[in-house]
């Protein structure tokens, strides 16, 4: 075993995207300070099974200029954004397992049993500096390259800020810099994350290629590329027993922040910009998802610990708008206009039109990258002293418990008693109550594991069915509206208002019945 160095640490850093039209201004700006440049070509390991991905580890071997290193990396960390990092110089490109006898890599590549082999590679030209802050030293490193698989290959453009010394507050005053100068766009994928994802699609198209013709294979690539960019979507959170209020709004927005980074990414066309046009109506769904679960945390921990400031939890509004509009056009097209068409709807002409608020001219707006970067820095940042007092801290405590189980049953009781009553509400009131329908589903997804368990799936399930049903409506509402608005010119559109008025009496009765059901649930008794 040659072992000529070790390094082990916690890295936290924080990765953003640099748009094509902003790399020639972000490079001429970090070359004003001491630049290191250097050539990077790195092979990671993993077995075909994907064990270490699978488990979040990434283990490469890395050539930096004429010196090879060995690197591990793994979570670790009080932070999202931290992950302990092993390094061990090597005096060639051969891995040494060895090294992590006793190490806390070492659960993770004892078990292995199975040969590691190189699955993808990254090369990049790195462009490196250190800046000092008042609040401690951040290290800018400019990647600037690809990640190759197989005969598929991305490229990548990419900024890291790493804190070297210092609190983290450091990490983000030196981020915000430079993304309110240059329109970065904050990116939650790692090399390693992006690159066993290209390896995954390679190994699939390769395995079509041998047993189907091209055009098959043309089908699939299709297919998996689409897949490589999927939507996120919502994720179970579990809240630990011990935490305060605080650590749990963070576990909470956490989650819902990276549901957010993820599709807003994709939306923003890191990677496929001028390259590929994707199918974002979905991402454009969990896009506002996220945004709505991180505003119902809000709502469920108010007055049990410190928010982020009002002026941030305002700001998402205005976004939130924006991405409605964007996302009712593309419902329009792709869902209602064909439905429409296979009943008979004679033929319509829409105006065409640059939609100004369209989703990815949204996701790439400086001011909501910006907030991205505050949630960012308040998820990772550690709690302020609870308001409350210390008998009434943490979710876990009977009193918090409580209080939580309380809120949660009075947004309950006042949906079902004007629920039980849908059919004389007026448009805005059911849209009203619509969300807050969504806003009970999220908040007792959050907080399921401080909820009585007997009957809660079977609740959920009621509770998502009247969600689905009034979200079907409020879809069908702002197409009748747009509708209406062509009938003095093309009277053709009357056909769309008559078959969406039909559409909707048979929703509302539904609605109506699954009220009837939720208000005769015992789960609250």
């Amino acid at each position: 075993m040659i072992n000529l160095k070790l390094n082990s640490h916690f890295e936290t850093e924080l990765k953003l995207y640099v748009p094509q039209t902003g790399c020639a201004s972000f490079e001429k700006a970090l070359k004003r300070g001491a630049v290191q440049t250097i050539h990077l070509r790195a092979m990671y390991f993993d077995t075909p099974q994907r064990h270490l991905a699978k488990q979040k580890v990434a283990l490469r071997l890395r050539l930096e200029n004429e010196q090879w290193v060995q690197t591990l990396k793994l979570s670790g960390g009080d932070s999202t954004l931290t992950r302990i990092e092993l390094n061990h110089l090597r005096p060639s490109p051969a891995l040494d397992l060895a090294v992590y006898t006793g190490t806390p890599a070492e659960p993770f590549i004892s078990k292995l049993g199975i040969p590691l082999a190189v699955t993808y590679e990254v090369q990049v030209l790195r462009l490196m500096r250190q800046s000092r802050t008042p609040l401690g030293t951040v290290e800018i490193a400019y990647d600037t390259g690809f990640i190759r698989s197989g005969k598929l290959e991305l490229p990548l453009r990419e900024v890291e800020f790493e804190l070297k010394r210092g609190q983290i507050g450091a990490l983000f005053s030196m981020a915000a810099k430079w993304q309110r100068d240059h329109g970065l766009v904050m990116d939650a994928r790692s090399k390693s994350e992006r690159g066993d994802l290209l390896a995954q699609m390679s190994l699939k198209l390769a395995a079509l290629a041998q047993t189907q013709g091209d055009s098959e294979v043309v089908n699939a690539k299709a297919k998996q590329i689409q897949t490589y960019w999927a939507p996120r979507n919502t994720k179970a959170v579990k809240l630990m027993p011990g935490m305060s209020a605080g650590q749990a709004l963070r576990v909470v927005m956490g989650e819902c922040l990276d549901q957010i980074v993820r599709n807003a990414a994709v939306l923003a066309e890191i990677d496929t910009q001028g390259v590929y046009r994707l199918d974002t109506t979905e991402h454009v769904h969990q896009l506002r998802v996220g945004i709505r679960r991180m505003r119902t945390a809000w709502s469920v921990f108010n007055g049990l610990c410190t928010l982020p400031p009002e002026a941030q939890r305002f700001e998402v509004k205005k976004h939130f708008s924006r991405l409605g509009g964007s996302r009712d056009n593309q419902v329009l097209f792709n869902d209602l206009l064909p439905a429409l068409q296979a009943a008979g709807q004679p033929a319509l002409i829409f105006e065409t039109q640059a939609i100004s608020d369209d989703a990815s001219e949204v996701t790439k707006d400086p001011l909501f990258q910006s907030w991205l970067l505050d949630m960012c820095e308040f998820v990772n940042t550690a709690p302020s002293p609870s308001p409350l007092p210390p008998a009434e801290e943490g979710p876990t405590t009977p009193r918090v418990k409580k209080l939580l189980l309380t809120k949660l049953h009075k947004w309950h009781r006042k949906i079902v008693r004007e629920g039980v009553q849908f059919a004389m509400l007026e448009i805005q009131a059911r849209h009203d109550l619509r969300k807050r329908v969504k806003k009970l589903r999220y908040a007792m997804q959050f907080t399921d594991a401080l909820l009585p368990e007997k009957a809660l799936s079977a609740y959920l399930k009621g509770l998502s069915q009247v969600q689905n049903i009034l979200g079907d409506m409020n879809d069908l509402y702002n197409a009748l509206e747009k509708f209406s608005l062509l009938r003095d010119t093309q009277p053709s559109a009357w056909f769309a208002c008559g078959w969406i008025t039909h559409k909707l009496d048979l929703l509302q009765t539904d609605a109506v019945t699954a009220f009837q059901k939720l208000s005769k649930d015992s789960y609250w008794d």
